[in-house]
């Protein structure tokens, strides 16, 4: 395997990245395939084994991020050179390595942990009705760890000196943009139960989102060595969370848990993803056009654009999205959990307590853009740090 090295090649040289970094971002993959594939699977089947196919993906990103970054960390303890352990973590006082195969070891370590958890907790109290179980927290925190490791294995080599002269600058490029718009999936998959197509004419969708995604899109755009940063990891989530919308429907699903209110004999989608790549794209340029200005300045910028971007696109969105031109297989809207009624009075409507209009929503805007502003301050701050990452 690869192993990393700060020395530098000839001038004009590129080199392949290291087989580590390709098997984390894929495992970033696997984890938000097989995780949202389980929240399908309880949305259409019910009860799942601790060996059924969405754990599998899961578990599949788990020990291909655990083996691969276990792997470089001993060769690197064991055979690398002096200069390679000089220019690494030494951890526990004796071993070597990234910042992002730290990081990556222990998602998988807490991964593997919580899934006899999770079974368990199954098997005591049936079939979740949130997200945010304790057993889903513990195994959320390992999947972010893992997602967070391979994004800071491909920042640390897309900061290091001369990156032109090093590694290949597409590749890296790729990488980032893939682990990145990953992660996006992932935060949105966390708190998606205030986020859904019912919420949006509700202040509470946008102050949930404000408070959130402009810390993370703030900080990919400012490290990113691409103009386009925050605009290329909206595009990922976009994409992937569309293409599981399109593609799960086509398989074969019932109901095996009752009580049964909806029959149905494929995939439930889960949500259409939201319209983030337009906020994305007004961060990257104004991360852009205020280069030099302070760092408050900035984030007062970022902020409210954001907020307002996103009420501007989401808010029509919204009623589209309660309009029978989406009740189709592209926009899924069709799709609804076979415990629930299906004649629900609001199940393709906004119902009146989530349509907050006159001072509620000024006050609550106003507040979001509060939570927006205080979310890309922490962007930037992060960001910066995130430039300085070069083991």
């Amino acid at each position: 395997m690869s192993t990393i090295t700060l020395s530098q090649p000839r001038a004009g040289s590129s080199r392949a990245l290291p087989i580590y970094v390709y098997a984390v971002v894929f495992a970033s993959f696997c984890i938000v395939i097989g995780l949202i594939w389980d929240i399908s699977w309880h949305m259409s089947i019910g009860r799942d084994g601790l060996f059924a196919p969405p754990h599998l993906v899961t578990y599949l990103g788990a020990i291909t991020s655990g083996l691969f970054s276990g792997y470089y960390v001993l060769r690197l303890t064991f055979a690398g050179k002096a200069e390679q352990k000089q220019q690494s973590i030494k951890f526990w006082n004796f071993f070597y390595g990234s910042l992002g195969a730290l990081f990556c070891i222990w998602g998988a370590f807490t991964m593997i942990t919580s899934a006899p958890f999770d079974d368990w907790w199954h098997n005591t109290f049936g079939l979740d009705v949130q997200i945010l179980s304790p057993p889903h927290t513990v195994l959320l925190l390992g999947m972010i760890n893992i997602q967070f490791g391979a994004m800071v294995s491909v920042m640390a080599l897309q900061n290091r000196v001369a990156p032109a002269n090093t590694y290949s600058q597409k590749a890296l490029a790729v990488c980032f943009m893939l682990s990145s718009g990953f992660l996006l999936v992932m935060l949105f998959t966390i708190v998606s139960e205030y986020l859904t197509r019912h919420d949006m004419h509700k202040v509470l969708f946008y102050q949930v989102a404000s408070a959130l995604f402009p810390l993370f899109l703030v900080a990919i755009s400012r490290a990113s060595t691409s103009k386009w940063g925050a605009t290329r990891m909206a595009a990922v989530y976009m994409i992937l969370m569309a293409l599981l919308v399109w593609v799960l429907p086509l398989f074969h699903a019932e109901p095996k848990l009752g009580p049964v209110y909806y029959h149905f004999n494929n995939y439930q989608a889960f949500h259409f993803p939201l319209l983030l790549i337009f906020p994305a794209l007004m961060i990257d340029l104004i991360n852009h056009r205020l280069q030099g200005q302070k760092p408050i300045i900035k984030a007062l910028a970022l902020g409210v654009t954001f907020t307002l971007i996103l009420l501007t696109v989401q808010w029509p969105f919204g009623d589209f999205l309660a309009s029978p031109y989406s009740r189709n297989w592209f926009f899924g809207t069709n799709s609804w959990y076979f415990g629930s009624d299906p004649n629900y009075e609001y199940r393709y409507t906004i119902a009146p307590w989530n349509n907050d209009t006159g001072v509620v929503l000024i006050k609550g805007l106003a507040i979001a853009m509060v939570f927006g502003v205080l979310s890309a301050w922490l962007g930037l701050t992060w960001g910066r740090w995130m430039k300085s990452i070069k083991r």
